[in-house]
């Protein structure tokens, strides 16, 4: 575990229908018990919500059927835990249902100083390094993770 830095995620996905609808249903029912789970969770740090608890709201985008989820892990591990253990991997396998299958990447994960709330433009820069550069060490995968600076630095000899 970084001690000097966290872990941020974005992640987007395009609605089949407004939220509002009977298609999105399922998904809607499931976010209240989601958000609180990933709160609960080991290392789990900061989460974007509106007052409404949630960033379902936030239109950050040119198409108002994508939504953003943004938060902040204290580590890759306790993320990863998170998101592929448990009732979050239900709802990611039900994910077809609800949101249309995308072309270019839609989840970044990068590395912040500890104590930074990341920006929806930060969030926006790394999903676009991604679709640019591929995984690297300023936006990457869980399927190609780079470690945290200070590691990196360790590995090399380096001072952190």
């Amino acid at each position: 575990m970084s001690r000097n830095h966290h872990l941020a995620q974005v992640n987007i996905a395009r609605a089949k229908a407004p939220l509002d609808s009977p298609i999105m249903q399922g998904f809607v029912d499931q976010l209240d018990h989601i958000n609180r789970l990933a709160e609960a969770s080991h290392g789990f740090v900061w989460r974007l919500q509106t007052e409404e608890g949630d960033a379902t709201a936030l239109k950050v985008f040119d198409d108002e059927l994508i939504i953003v989820n943004v938060s902040v892990w204290d580590s890759f591990e306790s993320l990863k835990n998170y998101v592929y253990t448990g009732n979050h991997l239900s709802v990611l396998k039900d994910k077809k249902h609800w949101f249309e299958q995308a072309s270019a990447p839609t989840l970044a994960l990068w590395w912040i100083a500890a104590g930074h709330l990341p920006t929806i433009e930060e969030a926006k820069r790394a999903l676009a390094t991604l679709t640019t550069q591929g995984s690297c060490a300023e936006a990457f995968t869980f399927a190609k993770p780079f470690p945290a600076p200070e590691e990196r630095s360790a590995a090399h000899g380096e001072l952190a």
